[in-house]
């Protein structure tokens, strides 16, 4: 990725997205509530359409980073796999 992670595993950040893109939708659906319940000034609706797709584009950046670190996390699922078959393959022929 390239990214300074600040000691946090793939897991881990993998987790904190999913919680910031849940905050994210939820603060999507409230700002939909309100355009759709309030009486609202024609200034007051744009401002919160502009929140609307300043949410929407902040969401599909956390989907972005969600998709590539759970690409990376399966990279790393499947290392740790091979490497554990390489210990057994190498223990059985040590052994034999």
């Amino acid at each position: 990725m390239g990214k300074k992670r600040g000691g946090l595993s793939v897991a881990q950040e993998i987790d904190g997205l999913e919680q910031k893109l849940s905050l994210c939708r939820q603060s999507m659906k409230e700002v939909d509530l309100k355009l759709r319940r309030d009486k609202l000034s024609p200034e007051g609706r744009q401002a919160l359409e502009r929140e609307r797709s300043l949410l929407v584009t902040e969401a599909e950046t956390y989907e972005t980073e969600l998709k590539v670190l759970r690409k990376e996390n399966r990279k790393n699922a499947a290392l740790a796999v091979a490497v554990v078959l390489l210990i057994a393959v190498i223990y059985t022929c040590w052994t034999m």
